[in-house]
């Protein structure tokens, strides 16, 4: 097990849009399923709080689909799109780290969207994820790859500096555990997988007063926010300083703040035979 920050399900909410499209980009790219004669069996590793879990009811609307998650306060939020599925299939959600996941039944589908850098060694958890899939059954993953942009370099520099080193130690870097897109590919090809993967940079327009701030509150920050909660003077401080580094390095233009985000997408399917 690893430490997990507190999530915010709301914050996190505020950018669905821009946060989804990666997804519906990875869902494009997942072959057709094995078996289909009967309903798919789909783990959603890591599902939040269940909006992009759903997205995969239209796909496969006929599925028994379980979101898993580490955080109580996503998995109540996830909640609401439990039930049944208008195409006679079933959402359901049940709290799992993805640090220590074992399945415990085959599964046709196992993704994972935007969380597998919070997961130390998360690679090493592949040859059992793969095993437990049903011959034909597909393994799709994306991570962010934007850790030297300036809004997570910037987050590790502060939290590295010396009035807040004591305080945070490495919360502003401990979820920097990806590998290189083509890291990935070697890994899943010796693994037997038919395997493509591929990045994107999303060029993302973001809105209002200090948009790039409210982003990584999301998700980047929570590990500080988690650690300042009981000192709401030292996590404002912390704050202030903070956006006045992101509002250098990604000032407002005439139609908003730019704000680049590289993606890395993985889709391995496991031999039929």
């Amino acid at each position: 097990m690893h430490d997990a920050p507190t999530w915010d399900p709301q914050q996190y909410l505020h950018h669905s849009g821009h946060r989804t499209r990666p997804f519906h980009d990875l869902l494009a790219r997942i072959p057709e399923l094995p078996r289909p004669d009967r309903p798919a069996r789909i783990a959603d590793l890591g599902c939040g709080p269940g909006n992009v879990t759903a997205q995969l009811v239209y796909r496969w609307p006929d599925a028994h689909i379980t979101g898993f998650d580490n955080s109580p306060e996503m998995l109540k939020e996830a909640e609401s799109h439990a039930g049944p599925t208008p195409g006679g299939g079933h959402l359901d959600f049940a709290p799992a780290d993805a640090a220590d996941w074992t399945p415990e039944e085959p599964y046709d589908l196992i993704v994972s969207n935007a969380a597998l850098q919070w997961v130390p060694n998360h690679p090493d958890s592949f040859p059992r994820w793969i095993d437990s899939l049903t011959p034909g059954g597909t393994f799709a993953f994306q991570v962010p790859g934007n850790f030297t942009s300036p809004s997570h370099a910037l987050l590790g520099e502060l939290c590295d500096s010396p009035q807040w080193r004591h305080r945070l130690d490495t919360h502003g870097r401990r979820f920097v555990h990806i590998l290189d897109p083509a890291g990935y590919l070697e890994l899943l090809a010796d693994l037997g997988c038919a395997t493509d993967v591929w990045e994107t940079t999303y060029v993302q327009l973001l809105q209002g007063d200090d948009p790039v701030l409210d982003w990584v509150k999301g998700t980047a920050l929570r590990p500080v926010l988690t650690a300042l909660e009981d000192d709401p003077e030292a996590r404002d401080a912390f704050l202030a300083e903070y956006r006045e580094a992101l509002r250098r390095a990604y000032p407002t233009g005439r139609h908003g703040t730019v704000f680049p985000f590289r993606r890395i997408f993985a889709v391995a399917r496991k031999p039929a035979v």
